[in-house]
């Protein structure tokens, strides 16, 4: 693998978003989300579907009395939202959201038990069955998003109660699971714990975390295989017909190629399996890889990664196309109005990209986190951050969704709240820690992944360096940068140049750049001895595109869609009327791009001339000769991730050519 400097990302106590896009996000979830997602943990959003989630651990911790409801792994929402809120006390301090989370804090100590152990479905439930079912109940889960949340909280205040939590359940898992006698030899049903755990190790400084987590990965798909064994011995004491009806049946039927234990990780090739179990794991692989500088499991992860996106990615970042076990199904299978693409998927993808990069300094991995974190991730939120998307489908039209059984997965208008409610917090989460994914420092050397208004401070060797990015990305693509130190130190800034954009130009100081020169692996990277009041200007042209899909992609062959900068655009029936399948594109027609900041809170839309069927020629017919009669209409495009905000009805991202 060879010796690689040091990647560090940046503190969010270091980076202050300043940003016309971004901060309206931030400012939603600091204000609107979290508080929202607070009342939904405690079943207080009238019309919602109730989330059970702190009154399990009320019961679990002895508070109340009751029988646990929701799903097994319903913890985790607690965790995620402690997690969302603890990004946001790291750039905005607020004693009453602390007040809160620390109470939130002292509920889960009660909960836990006194070997460190801490489920509140197996505390309430099965207290005698722990770690018998790690196939389908998610004990190891739920411990990974509780290290996630203790991490967070910690570096966000100091403050250890949670993180002596979350070291005391680790350390019960390291006592529980390993090659050891007496110890299973086992690993989780649903990968989370494996990422939380390298977490944990670099907060703590105690190997014995990182070598738990390379355990996990390195065992998965080993024979004979686990999930087996586990089924084995809950047949012998609940019977095996019992076991059959549960969720073994489904899962075994593909040699556990669900939840990515069918092979070795290091001999898997092809993404397969549920999404979202497959990103947190290749995050966590890739991760290790790093650390570790194990060549055989970060050439695992470059092959997975060049087939998830050469082969298994939608155009808005979504990924797992298929509804049944919300899962990857097979090359080029990507259609539009089945998607699941489920939106904790986009978010899994961008930590994925975030730790490839890691290791391999190359624009790809930034270039598809951008088109996550733009169009797959925050199109599962509302504007208004009250309803959310599970799903992000390419194409709706409400009457199938409602009338067709292979389309019940697809809703047409966001959710208050879901039993599974995943989701909602992963996307806060995302948002709030935003900062996280701007920048990284190499030594003397500076990525600019994204173009975020904001100030960043950076120290090389020891100096300090306050960069001021001032963008109104993703609407315009002049990008500024101001260079505040106080003596000349010299340094390298690499900015990232999309993959979208051709004809970049970067200037220092006014003077123009040779681009094919200072261009390493899509990153122009410009060394200097950098002085007080030093300015660097990056320009990303961005052009109205129509862009094809390969012809492998049966679904949208002779379709194109649109892309402006890093936004994926679609038509809604609100804007273009119904019927929009057939709404066709001349090859040489004319699209305009104009922001209006009236629509949608603020967005560049896409409008131009367009085509549909003469209808007056179909009345009372169902079939005709073909005779190609049609009109000229005006389109309008508007961002994918801003769809169903309004007046519910049809969208379709792919628009037929002509």
């Amino acid at each position: 693998m060879g010796e690689v400097k040091k990647i560090k990302d940046i503190s969010l106590r270091d980076i202050e978003i300043k940003d016309g896009f971004w901060t309206n996000y931030i400012n939603l979830v600091k204000n609107v989300v979290i508080p929202y997602q607070w009342q939904a943990l405690n079943d207080e959003i009238e019309g919602a579907e109730p989330s059970h989630c702190i009154k399990n651990f009320k019961i679990a911790a002895g508070e109340e009395k009751g029988e646990f409801n929701g799903h097994s792994f319903q913890d985790t929402d607690l965790y995620k939202w402690i997690e969302a809120a603890s990004y946001i006390l790291a750039a905005y301090p607020d004693p009453e959201l602390e007040k809160t989370i620390d109470e939130a804090i002292d509920l889960i100590g009660k909960a836990q038990q006194p070997d460190g152990y801490l489920d509140t479905y197996y505390i309430i439930m099965e207290p005698e069955n722990r770690w018998t079912n790690e196939l389908a109940k998610h004990e190891l889960y739920c411990a990974g998003h509780m290290i996630e949340a203790a991490v967070a909280y910690y570096e966000a205040t100091g403050k250890e109660k949670l993180l002596n939590i979350a070291c005391r359940f680790a350390d019960h898992i390291d006592e529980v699971f390993g090659k050891e006698e007496n110890k299973l030899p086992g690993y989780s049903g649903h990968q989370e714990i494996e990422l939380a755990l390298m977490r944990l190790y670099r907060a703590k400084g105690n190997e014995k975390y990182l070598n738990l987590s390379k355990y996990f990965i390195d065992e998965r798909g080993q024979e004979p295989n686990y999930f087996n064994l586990e089924a084995e011995k809950r047949a012998e004491r609940i019977g095996k017909e019992a076991v059959l009806k549960e969720h073994y049946y489904m899962l075994v039927q593909d040699g556990y190629k669900y939840m990515q234990a069918h092979v070795p990780v290091r001999q898997q090739n092809k993404a397969v399996g549920h999404a979202v179990r497959a990103m947190y794991m290749y995050t966590a692989m890739a991760d290790l890889a790093g650390e570790i500088k194990d060549e055989a499991l970060f050439n695992a992860c470059k092959i997975l990664w060049e087939n998830v996106t050469e082969s298994q990615l939608y155009i808005t970042g979504g990924i797992g196309s298929s509804d049944y076990g919300e899962k990857f199904t097979f090359d080029y299978d990507l259609p539009n109005d089945t998607a699941y693409a489920e939106t904790c998927a986009s978010v899994g993808l961008v930590f994925w990209s975030q730790k490839m990069f890691g290791i391999d300094q190359d624009s790809k991995y930034a270039d598809i986190m951008e088109k996550a974190l733009y169009n797959g991730t925050i199109s599962g939120m509302s504007l208004d951050g009250k309803s959310f998307f599970y799903v992000n489908p390419l194409e709706v039209w409400p009457e199938a969704c409602e009338n067709r059984q292979d389309l019940m997965h697809v809703e047409p208008v966001r959710q208050k709240w879901f039993g599974c409610a995943c989701c909602p917090p992963n996307i806060a989460r995302l948002i709030a820690s935003i900062g996280k994914y701007i920048y990284s420092q190499q030594e003397d050397k500076i990525y600019v992944h994204h173009y975020i208004g904001s100030d960043a401070k950076f120290n090389v060797g020891n100096a300090n360096i306050k960069l001021t990015q001032e963008s109104n990305y993703p609407w315009q693509g002049n990008i500024k940068f101001l260079v505040t130190v106080e003596n000349p130190v010299k340094f390298t800034m690499a900015l990232r140049i999309p993959e979208w954009c051709s004809n970049a130009a970067v200037k220092v100081n006014g003077n123009i750049l040779t681009m094919d020169i200072i261009t390493k692996k899509g990153y122009a990277e410009v060394e200097a001895i950098w002085c007080n009041g030093d300015v660097i200007e990056i320009t990303l042209p961005m052009t109205v595109e129509k862009l094809q899909a390969n012809p492998n992609l049966r679904k949208n062959t002779g379709k194109v869609a649109l892309q402006r900068g890093p936004i994926v655009y679609c038509l809604e029936e609100v804007d273009n009327g119904a019927d929009l399948a057939d709404i066709s594109l001349p090859r040489d027609c004319s699209l305009q791009a104009e922001y209006d900041s009236n629509l949608l809170d603020g967005v560049t839309m896409i409008t131009g001339e367009a085509l549909r069927s003469h209808m007056s020629d179909w009345k009372g017919k169902l079939y005709k000769r073909a005779e190609y009669n049609t009109v000229p209409i005006k389109i309008k495009a508007i961002p994918y991730y801003a769809w169903a905000n309004r007046t519910p009805g049809e969208m379709i991202v792919w628009i037929r050519e002509c």
